[in-house]
């Protein structure tokens, strides 16, 4: 199970998660003052591996994000840079190792304000890192308004101010950084949008919490990574036929063809052994000009695609890309949900049930079962308050099934409670079909073997990582292309795989 494999250096730690690992560590002899040593020496780290000596200010707050940046000062001063540090609160408000860290500091501590920013070619970000919940206001809103007003870079400390640690929520404002390093493991608005868009470049920095420290920090979150499941990707072997490496039924429709298309190009590019078509027989023509590899079979009615099933076993099927929005098309899933093989139900085939979304959960009686909404789809069939964590969770727990929520941050969650934050798409695919050629590559895995969340996991990465491979330019189609690259990348790393897991 994804989840049970992965390793903790795949955690994404909320921000009481990384409370307990800080106090885990405490117990075991690594004092809050040896962490926040470590963690401005990380930071101290990036900044001179970047930039060359130059004027800094070094925004502290009177939390422990502050502390980290008495530090950062304290040693780039040491290093002969010239720097000046503005605290947003007042002095006496610092206790406990941030007052220690700022005693530390010999230089004067100046209140923040807009006139201290003048002159400065770099500003380091320590005012409230993971730790704020509330809004930016007064002074605190009008400095980094005023600092967003001007080009200089700023590198954050943990997380950039204004930005909700746990959900990627803008807190009233924030200012997008070059850079942020952050520690131990990344947090989840490291990789949900908004936040996501003002992190800049993202640097992880070990501060002396160890992974078996981290091990003991329980929690169902990760980041989505071949190092979760990469020894289960299926591969071919010698003794297999076409047969029982999975046939994938992809139920098209009459006018949108190329939807269903792009999902059967991808479901063999990802290790079908026989991808087949349904479709109206008007479109039949259509896909078997394009799809010289697939079997179509024309189906006008119900029981034309009852008798299909009957007469020719899957492995997995995919209904929705292009099939349109019908009673017909809402029939055919719940026919296909009252079978046993896994289905991924993705595009019209969610939107036909958008006023009868309690007709396909209650549908929905196994755990082989994976929807595959983008954000307008989510919101017609689940009304879950909350981010975007707290929304997938939900509804994977409530619908049965599992849950990819589709976008730049996608969520997959599994009905018992896993969750992975997927972080590898490219900004290219956010072009038409590329949707349709996700659902075929977790459709093909189905039915190659894999369980619904592992494949959901999988074929996200592999989409991303096929996206990126082809780079600019990319379309729709291009996507298959690259599969067989990602997978022999894949399968050349498996045994690097199975030394982390």
């Amino acid at each position: 199970m994804v989840g049970d494999k992965f390793h903790s250096q795949n955690q994404i730690l909320t921000t009481d998660d990384m409370t307990r690992a800080e106090n885990i560590a405490n117990a075991n002899g690594i004092s809050n003052l040896r962490l926040m040593e470590n963690a401005g020496a990380a930071v101290v780290k990036h900044i001179t591996s970047g930039w060359t000596k130059c004027s800094t200010l070094v925004l502290c707050g009177t939390g422990n994000n502050g502390g980290d940046g008495f530090v950062v000062a304290r040693l780039l001063r040491q290093a002969g840079w010239p720097v000046e540090v503005g605290l947003l609160g007042e002095k006496k408000k610092l206790v406990g190792a941030p007052k220690v860290m700022a005693a530390k500091w010999k230089g004067e501590i100046k209140t923040l304000s807009p006139e201290l920013l003048e002159g400065m070619a770099l500003l380091v970000d320590a005012v409230f890192g993971t730790g704020l919940n509330r809004p930016l206001i007064g002074n605190s809103l009008k400095i980094f308004q005023f600092i967003a007003a001007r080009s200089i870079p700023v590198v954050a400390v943990d997380l950039p101010s204004g930005i909700d640690g746990n959900t990627g929520n803008i807190l009233g404002f924030a200012v997008k950084c070059h850079s942020t390093v952050t520690f131990c493991r990344p947090k989840p608005a490291h990789y949900l949008l908004p936040g996501k868009s003002y992190v800049g470049e993202l640097k992880i920095a070990d501060i002396g919490i160890s992974d078996r420290v981290l091990k003991n920090v329980k929690t169902n979150l990760y980041l989505n990574t071949p190092g979760g499941w990469g020894i289960s990707y299926p591969t071919p072997s010698a003794a297999e036929h076409k047969y029982n490496r999975g046939h994938l039924l992809v139920v098209g429709g009459e006018k949108m063809t190329g939807a269903a298309r792009l999902a059967a190009r991808a479901a063999m590019r990802s290790g079908s052994g026989l991808v087949s078509v349904a479709s109206p027989p008007s479109a039949v023509p259509i896909y078997s000009l394009d799809l010289s590899v697939c079997l179509i079979f024309g189906i006008q009615k119900l029981h034309d695609f009852k008798s299909l099933l009957q007469e020719r076993p899957m492995d997995s099927a995919l209904i929705g890309p292009g099939c349109g929005v019908s009673l017909h098309v809402r029939d055919m899933v719940l026919f296909l949900l009252q079978q046993e093989l896994p289905i991924v139900i993705d595009a019209d085939a969610l939107s036909v049930f958008a006023h009868e979304k309690d007709l396909l959960f209650s549908a929905i009686k196994r755990t082989n079962v994976v929807l595959t909404p983008h954000t307008g789809e989510f919101s017609h069939l689940f009304d879950i308050a909350g981010d975007k964590l707290k929304q997938v969770r939900c509804a994977a727990q409530s619908s049965g099934a599992v849950i990819l929520l589709k976008g730049s941050d996608t969520v997959i969650s599994a009905p018992d409670g896993r969750i992975v934050i997927n972080a590898n798409a490219p900004p290219t695919l956010a072009t038409a079909g590329s949707g349709d050629v996700l659902s075929g590559i977790i459709a093909s895995l189905m039915g190659q073997g894999v369980p619904a969340f592992e494949a959901a996991c999988m074929g996200a990465w592999v989409h991303g990582a096929a996206a990126e491979e082809f780079g600019l330019g990319l379309v729709a189609s291009d996507i298959p292309k690259m599969i067989p690259t990602i997978l022999s990348r894949l399968d050349t790393n498996r045994k690097k795989f199975e030394t982390v897991i």
